[in-house]
């Protein structure tokens, strides 16, 4: 398994994607610093960054490879290595690579320029989310052999979760707005793993005022030390559940 990732690791790291991915991560940050003293500004600027960018990427560039790497996988089949020893090692190898691209891209201009709780919240946050889709990508690829619908099943993913959901939570706000929805908030909030990475970390920014009603309501759950938990136990279930689907899929599949 770890061999296998040791490989993957060692492709990736010549590809020029990820290696742009890396730079502009590392160029968007240090602008954001540079261009204003105020540091809780270029917190919140980059949380913009994180909640988009990342999670497109990683799901897109993992979705990709997986598909270009689909010969490699074949001959790995054919070996005496059990399939979920080929898939996990795949899966350390891509959402390793992509993990050390967002270390060097925000964490590393974070830690320089911010680092305290709030900044520390952020670049766990980022690391989770990455993972998260990497896991998705893996969902989608092995439920269809087709590269161009893999890919296409992974945007959608990406669009549900990052803009889709919002408004699905909106209309469900006010269809149901005569009644209690303090549990149901919560929950809503923790199918969404982008939404969760939001929350904590606009939390630690304690700017939880400008989000209204909800913005009590998460901060009276989620500024709590069992609401902190909560949160990254559902984040950390985001990357396992998909995985463990992916695992099933995977080895029934035909390749």
């Amino acid at each position: 398994m770890l061999k296998i990732a040791k490989y993957i690791v060692l492709d990736i790291v010549r590809s020029k994607v990820l290696i742009a991915y890396t730079l502009l991560l590392l160029a968007i940050s240090l602008a954001i610093f540079m261009a204003d003293a105020d540091v809780t500004k270029g917190l919140v600027s980059i949380t913009t960054v994180i909640m988009i960018i990342v999670p497109l990427v990683s799901i897109v560039y993992a979705t990709t490879y997986y598909f270009n790497a689909a010969e490699f996988t074949e001959l790995l089949v054919s070996q005496p290595i059990s399939r979920k020893n080929i898939l996990m090692g795949k899966f350390i190898g891509i959402g390793s690579s992509v993990l050390v691209a967002f270390v060097i891209g925000i964490c590393i201009p974070v830690v320089i320029f911010a680092f305290s709780a709030t900044g520390l919240t952020l670049m766990i946050s980022g690391c989770l989310l990455t993972l998260s889709f990497v896991s998705l990508a893996f969902l989608t690829s092995t439920l269809t052999r087709d590269k161009a619908k893999g890919i296409g099943l992974a945007l959608m993913l990406w669009f549900y979760f990052s803009i889709l959901f919002d408004g699905l939570v909106l209309l469900f706000l006010y269809s149901f707005a005569d009644y209690p929805l303090e549990k149901a908030m919560i929950v809503l909030a923790a199918l969404n793993p982008i939404d969760l990475a939001r929350i904590l970390i606009l939390l630690q920014l304690d700017i939880s005022a400008l989000m209204g009603y909800t913005g009590a309501l998460y901060q009276q759950f989620f500024g709590s030390g069992a609401g902190v938990a909560f949160s990254l136990g559902m984040q950390a279930l985001w990357i396992g559940v998909p995985l463990l689907l992916a695992l099933r899929v995977f080895k029934k599949k035909d390749l």
